[in-house]
């Protein structure tokens, strides 16, 4: 028997053999399934995390979701040094990272959490093609949601369209399915020991620190049990949770949130997160709809695309303070009021008849708790081509949407302060003959599809 190593044999056996866990829309260290299975495996593990650059390219400098997400890592970074372990953090593609840690490292296997976004999706392939090239296991775990995928859909295993269906059996489905909890610092002997290195600075990768912040969530049940009266005012400072953003990136485990929340008698806190999981299906089973509607008879609807009035829908400047207030509050923090998102996606897409594509894209650069399932699900609703979405001729208007969620002004005092003065912007648009010219062009374009 040949007991002699090839020199590439010698140098595999003299690196360490480790598993990779690769943080990705879970950025914390309790309760993440993925790190907890890695920590249980045969192998120290290396955590990892990538400032991608195929995501960050099309950032502005000042974007909060990068300051947020660098907090969040240094944050990670520490504590697991506290426990004997640390992070190795890349700037540019998962792929280089994994090439260069291949260097050092004889790795068994990578571990991540499932993500369901299209790029997410591509990626993913990419890199499961990568660790079959070089006899690396590649696994993932569900951790982002409840149910995913195809987990909650009809008898006939058609996915759900409607809204109110789908929750009902998510509700069910939970019932019967008690929530797993994953500890990972009971494993953290696990951790490979050692340092990894540092982390690259904002300005390194080409930003500043951002002025938006994310701020604190609260899912308590004094929020819970007063959420559902508290929701619809924009006025009020703490009448929403705030979790969005938390949940985007994984700094709050959703089986955490639910778990609390199932003895609270009010479930309207808990229906939010199956709207969230609603529109997460729809862009797993559609993902066209990311650009297309899901409804395609309303691609024929002629939009108008004036760039003049979407200038004054961006900077809050179309004459209707609620509008504006929105948009302004977007502008300055990276949060809107849900109330408000839907009046101001409203009305672009039927006050001044811009395709909502156009919208869905300013929130994706602006929103801090921007998902793009979400984000496209609640535009396509908006404009009424979605799945569940309000009919083409409801019509918010700007002026009595005031009187029912701020009739105060609270809200629009606080980012319009101008609003009751001669100098305050004239309507870009009569709400009367807009409301008109809307119904005979949704009318026109669904005419024409038949």
């Amino acid at each position: 028997m040949n007991t002699e190593q090839s020199p590439n044999d010698s140098t595999k056996s003299q690196r360490p053999e480790v598993n990779l866990f690769w943080f990705r829309r879970d950025l914390r260290l309790t309760d993440n399934h993925g790190l907890s299975k890695a920590l249980r495996g045969s192998y120290p593990v290396v955590p990892l995390f990538v400032f991608d650059r195929n995501i960050l390219d099309s950032c502005a400098p000042d974007d909060g979701r990068v300051s947020f997400i660098h907090e969040q890592i240094s944050q990670i970074k520490e504590e697991l040094k506290s426990w004997g372990g640390d992070l190795k953090v890349y700037y540019g593609t998962i792929q280089e990272a994994i090439k260069e840690l291949q260097q050092e490292f004889d790795v068994k296997h990578l571990i991540c959490n499932r993500d369901y976004e299209p790029y997410a999706l591509s990626r993913d392939l990419a890199i499961k093609s990568l660790c079959e090239e070089h006899n690396i296991g590649f696994h993932q775990f569900k951790d982002q949601v409840i149910f995913e995928m195809d987990e909650i859909v009809k008898d006939d295993g058609k996915p759900y369209v409607v809204y109110t269906p789908y929750s009902k059996k998510w509700l069910t489905a939970l019932q019967a399915n008690p929530l797993t909890e994953y500890p990972v610092e009971k494993h953290k002997a696990n951790l490979l020991s050692g340092d990894l290195g540092t982390i690259p600075t904002l300005e390194v990768m080409g930003f500043k620190p951002s002025a938006h912040k994310v701020m604190p969530y609260d899912y308590s049940p004094l929020m819970a049990e007063n959420y559902q009266g508290q929701r619809n005012f924009p006025g009020l400072k703490k009448g929403t949770s705030k979790l969005s953003p938390h949940l985007r990136f994984g700094t709050v485990s959703v089986r955490q949130i639910v778990r609390a929340l199932l003895p609270i008698e009010d479930i309207t806190l808990l229906k939010e997160l199956i709207w969230r999981e609603f529109f997460m299906q729809i862009l797993w089973h559609f993902p066209h709809t990311v650009t297309k509607s899901f409804k395609p008879q309303y691609d024929r609807i002629h939009w108008r695309n004036d760039l003049a009035e979407f200038e004054a829908w961006k900077n809050g400047q179309t004459g209707y303070p609620l509008v504006d207030a929105g948009m302004r509050e977007l502008n300055a923090t990276g949060y809107m009021h849900n109330r408000v998102r839907m009046l101001v996606a409203s009305f672009l897409c039927k006050h001044l008849l811009i395709d909502w594509r156009w919208g869905e894209a300013y929130f994706a650069e602006k929103l801090l708790d921007y998902e793009c399932s979400s984000n496209v699900g609640n535009w396509q609703w908006a404009a009424g081509s979605g799945v569940d979405a309000a009919p083409y001729f409801r019509i918010f208007n700007p002026m009595t949407q005031v009187d029912k969620f701020d009739k105060q002004k609270t809200y629009i005092k606080r980012w319009v302060p101008e609003c009751d003065l001669p100098r305050y912007t004239k309507p870009v648009v009569e709400h009367k003959m807009a409301r008109t010219r809307c119904l005979e062009t949704y009318k026109a374009a669904l005419n024409e599809a038949l």
